[in-house]
């Protein structure tokens, strides 16, 4: 695959098309490792942290409590 090396504010980039990325599980504003390899540029997606529920509520004591909300009179054919 090709592509062109572009103006972008003060500095270059280049734009990788969404295909590709979504092939390599890569997505909008990861943060990926670059590297210089003789005469070749290596972007490396570092290992997401794997997500689980206890990392998920890490630290909550369990103070949440629910309110109710008022949403205001239906305007259209809701069913309350």
């Amino acid at each position: 695959m090709r592509t062109v090396i572009q103006k972008w504010g003060n500095s270059q980039g280049i734009r990788i098309p969404k295909a590709f990325l979504d092939a390599m599980g890569m997505r909008e504003n990861d943060t990926v490792e670059l590297e210089r390899r003789d005469n070749s540029i290596v972007i490396t997606l570092p290992k997401r942290k794997e997500v689980t529920l206890e990392s998920i509520f890490e630290g909550y004591d369990g103070g949440y409590k629910p309110e109710e909300y008022d949403w205001g009179k239906p305007v259209g054919k809701e069913v309350w």
